[in-house]
């Protein structure tokens, strides 16, 4: 087996690459492991390297060593191939991903809690042969995340308050809703919608939970649909949405499982979010990828540590 660490030098406050080779060596010299360790150079580079390497066939680990968007490229890279496995080494200033396994969370600093670490399935979300490990959104709140980076930048401001700084920009000067035809497993609606949010995990946006119960490992994808709302209405709601309390607005917010979501529009005003990694276009297909990536973490880690109530059953129904 080899374990390749793949490096984003930009990823965090400061350059991590150091810390990463010293793990790196220190899992060579202490036990007996073959190791590689490469450096990202551009966007979309890490899903590159997993690929290429994934397809020699060899038994692999990777480690994914940024934050969130470079978590997210290594999962395009592994995606489906039955010899590869990734994991996390958090170092970038997003890590919304880790924050499903809760307090286990820390553990994954440091590659002598991972290296030998069990190997487990998790589901995915594919938006057009690309996948989200943690939640797809379109509208409102993924074109905050395309404004996010504007202001995570500012020492005054990280994680969740610079979420926050980007929510107030967009709610204050661009428009809350867009007109849509959103079909749910087929059932179509043509309405003015906020948000349409696809969870397979639990958090965004610095550590937003829209649906708490999303667990990342059990065929299901939660699907909440917000409809239009008014500044004050909106204002109301937002706190609740963040803590997973959508059912406390029934007359705004539906949640659903279905297995395909299907948002169309007449212009190309959809902008959709994959774990931080925005586009825009005017037809998005989002559909269930069923246990398709091989995760590894610490013994004993969960990713649905922090996941509330009972795991749901598949009927279609709003939970």
């Amino acid at each position: 087996m080899k374990h390749i660490f793949i490096i984003n030098p930009t990823a965090g406050k400061k350059d991590s690459s150091q810390k990463i080779y010293a793990m790196a060596e220190k899992l060579r010299r202490e036990h007996g492991q073959t190791v590689e360790c490469v450096l990202t150079k551009r966007q979309g580079h890490a899903t590159e390297i997993a690929r290429k390497m994934c397809e020699s066939g060899e038994e692999l680990r990777f480690y994914a060593c940024g934050g969130d968007g470079t978590v997210n490229e290594v999962a395009n890279g592994i995606i489906g191939y039955d010899n590869a496995a990734m994991t996390v080494i958090p170092v970038g200033t997003g890590n919304d991903f880790l924050r499903n396994f809760g307090q286990d969370g820390e553990k994954f600093r440091d590659a002598e809690n991972l290296w030998d670490g069990p190997q487990f399935p998790l589901d995915a979300i594919d938006v057009g042969g690309r996948v989200a490990l943690t939640i797809a959104c379109s509208g409102l709140d993924a074109r905050v995340a395309q404004d996010v980076h504007k202001y995570g930048d500012s020492p005054l401001l990280h994680g969740k308050g610079s979420y926050v700084a980007a929510l107030i920009v967009n709610f204050v000067f661009k428009k809350i809703s867009s007109h849509w035809t959103v079909e749910l497993d087929g059932q179509a609606m043509e309405d003015d919608f906020a948000i349409i949010t696809v969870c397979n995990g639990r958090f965004y946006g610095g550590g937003f939970m829209p649906v708490a119960n999303a667990r990342m490992d059990d065929g299901i994808l939660h699907t909440l649909v917000v409809r239009k709302l008014n500044h004050i209405d909106f204002i109301r709601f937002v706190g609740p949405y963040s803590k997973g309390e959508y059912s406390k607005f029934p007359q705004y917010a539906a949640c659903s499982t279905p297995r395909v979501v299907r948002i169309r529009s007449t212009q190309p005003d959809i902008v959709t979010c994959l774990d931080g990694e925005c586009f825009a276009s005017d037809d998005v297909t989002i559909r269930l990828c069923d246990k398709k990536l091989n995760f590894f973490g610490p013994q004993g880690c969960s990713c649905n540590a922090n996941a509330r109530g009972e795991a749901s059953v598949r009927d279609g129904a709003a939970d």
